[in-house]
This record gives structure tokens, sequence and C-alpha cells, in this order.
């Protein structure tokens, strides 16, 4: 039996690979509980990893919750729920590789990403309302979070489609890339990343967590005082740039 989620480290790059082809990488619960113990690694490798990559095998990064579960019992109410929280809220960026379908919990699950690349295949769907079903894994606040209040409330209420390079223009993909190019254009992503201050980085991200919902002055304020203040590379970076 093969893995739900692989796992893949390249250097200071984790990959986690959706590997339900078969079933268009529906999300059941054995998915869920691999992805979980992955996130688990990352957290406790810490520093070494300076960005994480969620992709999908096959044709369709994902389809969804898998129905067929429906009368499965999570072992939480919110269970789903807390992993999704737990990948957005990893200290490292998370970039996610979209190609073909990406459908409602599918959505829900890329939408905890800080970049989102498309492939020109790719289609964004929240197709709650096609299954009377209402979001629980995070779905009403980071879709507007994303898009804007109002594109969130079409895609929601409509369950229309998203093409890639639609959402390359309303801001749900960083990027739109030729599908054949979409591997090679996250893995630039991931090493520009890589290159960086981890010390900058996950400050960064914690600063662009904590301050999401704050007014401008009040974020101001916030980061002068949450600042992580210089990192402890500083002069070895300085001294590779400019020399000694």
């Amino acid at each position: 039996m093969s893995d739900l989620v692989l796992f893949e480290r390249t250097g200071a790059i984790v990959t986690l690979t959706l590997n339900r082809p078969d079933k268009r990488n529906a999300l059941n619960l054995a998915l869920w509980g691999e992805l979980a113990a992955h996130l688990d690694a990352v957290r406790a490798l810490g520093e070494n990893i300076a960005v994480v990559i969620l992709r999908a095998s096959g044709q369709v990064f994902c389809a969804g919750n898998d129905l067929k579960e429906r009368g499965a019992k999570a072992p939480e109410r919110d269970y789903q729920a807390k992993i999704v929280t737990r990948l957005a809220d990893l200290a490292q960026p998370v970039i996610v590789a979209v190609q073909g379908g990406c459908f409602t919990g599918g959505l829900e699950l890329a939408l905890a990403g800080d970049i989102i690349v498309a492939g020109e295949s790719a289609s964004f769907a929240d197709t709650h309302g096609k299954f009377a079903l209402v979001p629980a894994w995070g779905m009403s606040q980071r879709l507007p979070r994303r898009v804007g209040q109002w594109k969130a409330r079409e895609m929601s209420f409509t369950g229309l489609p998203v093409s890639g390079r639609e959402a390359e223009r309303i801001g749900l993909a960083n990027h739109c890339v030729p599908d054949t190019e979409l591997d090679s254009a996250v893995a630039r992503l991931a090493e520009a990343i890589a290159s960086q201050s981890r010390h900058s980085v996950f400050a960064y991200k914690r600063l662009y967590r904590e301050q999401d919902d704050l007014p401008l002055q009040a974020g101001l304020a916030h980061e002068v005082f949450a600042s992580a203040g210089v990192g402890p590379d500083f002069a070895e970076r300085v001294s590779g740039q400019f020399g000694k």
C-alpha cells in the first residue's frame, strides 16, 4: 500500500505530495493522518528546513473531501481544520503547486499556503453549495483575505470555477505558468527562499500572520515592538556580500 502523502527532503526544502491520484487526491482520514505526521516532522526539523512545497501526484491537485467517508468519524470534530491551521502556521513559508482541479476542501488546503503557483490547467472552485455543505476548514476566512470579500462571495455563492489565469489576475494564485513549467517555477521560488536568512524569513511570516487584521498604526507599532532584531547570521552574510 503506497503512502498517501509523500515526504521528500532536498537540503533545506521539504516537498509534501498528495498521493491518491486514482481518487483525484480526495482527502480521506488516512491521508489527513499522514499529512499531520509529516507536519510534525517539519516542525521537529525547525530551522533546518527553509521552505515547504505542497503538491500532488497525477493530473488533479485535489478534488476536495472524500465524500464517501462522510459517515466516518474523525478523532475530533475540528480534526481536519486543525491540520489545515497547522500547515498555515508552520514557521516555514509554504508554496502550493496546483495543477488541474483544486476544489472545496482542496482549495481550503491550498489557501493555507503562503504562495500559490498554478499551472494553466488549474481550476479553483468552492463547491460546498453543490453538496449542501458549509465550510469548516477555513474557506470563509482565508478566501476573502486572498481575493477580497466580494470575489469570495461570488465564488462561494455560485460554485463556478476560476481558471489558473483568472486566479493569477485576482490574486488567488501568485503565478500561473504552463503545466510543463510548474515544477521548475516552484523550485525557483523555493530555492530563492532557501537562500535567504531563516531568521528574516521566519520573522517576516510571523509578522505578516500577527498583523493580518490590525489597523495600519497598530500594525506599525507591532512591527517595532515584536521585531526579532538582527539575526545571528548578519555578520556572515554582510561579509559574504561585500567582503571583509
